[in-house]
């Protein structure tokens, strides 16, 4: 495998960070992107280059993309924009749950919601499925997509196909020691408010066909097991 140095948008962020080691630890050199002195930092103490912009200066990423072999940006539409200008493009889609330490996406949102409410909630009999990934097992993924991907190809970056939202609901309340309640779908908006729709979704999702073209094997925690640790109950 040859070497690139990859310029990434994110790359102090949840999964961008994850995603920085990944390309290092693979050999590749990282040019990451950085608005502040602390993301510079922090990209410094991951062995990164620093690359001082942001996602709302054009020239900034003009420049970044140049000194670079290729480009890891986490925002679909803008990587379906290059592919249509003619630019070897590959897509990684990412399910509802992205775990992890650090994760500040849905999964803490529910915990907070339970901790406000004293009920850890699902809706109606609860089996509606989200799928979810281990942020290492993504940023991975986006490595073999980088390496091996091909042009305009879609990847699905799904560990899980379908954790049932009861299940994520009594490991919440069990950690927090509150009671695990059905919600009727009448009453979704009056207790999740503007997450209602998120807590409804039923999404089963596959990555069969990833995982044979580009060789990924998840290998981290489930989701499950992952909220049975101490980090997502700190506070």
């Amino acid at each position: 495998m040859n070497t690139m140095e990859v310029f990434v948008t994110g790359a102090t962020g949840f999964i961008g960070s994850a995603i920085v080691q990944e390309l290092i630890s693979a050999g590749h050199q990282v040019i990451g992107l950085a608005r502040s002195d602390a993301a510079a930092k922090s990209l410094v103490a991951m062995d990164a280059k620093v690359h001082r912009g942001s996602l709302e200066d054009l020239e900034s990423l003009r420049s970044g993309a140049a000194m670079s072999d290729g480009v890891i940006h986490t925002s679909e539409e803008a990587a379906r924009a290059m592919a249509n200008r003619g630019v070897h493009v590959s897509i990684v889609r990412l399910p509802p749950s992205v775990h992890g330490d650090g994760d500040h996406g849905f999964v803490p949102i529910l915990i907070n919601m339970a901790r406000e409410k004293d009920v850890s909630a699902y809706l109606g009999e609860g089996l509606n499925r989200w799928p979810a990934v281990h942020r290492l097992d993504a940023a991975h993924l986006f490595r073999l997509a980088l390496e091996k991907g091909d042009a305009r190809a879609y990847y699905h970056g799904v560990a899980e196909e379908g954790v049932p939202f009861r299940e994520i609901a009594e490991v919440i309340g069990n950690r927090l020691k509150v009671p695990v309640v059905s919600v009727a779908p009448e009453e979704a908006a009056n207790h999740f408010a503007w997450f209602a729709h998120f807590a409804a979704i039923d999404v089963p999702a596959s990555s069969q066909e990833t995982r044979e073209l580009l060789g990924w094997k998840p290998k981290q925690y489930g989701l499950i097991a992952d909220l049975n640790r101490d980090s997502y109950f700190k506070t």
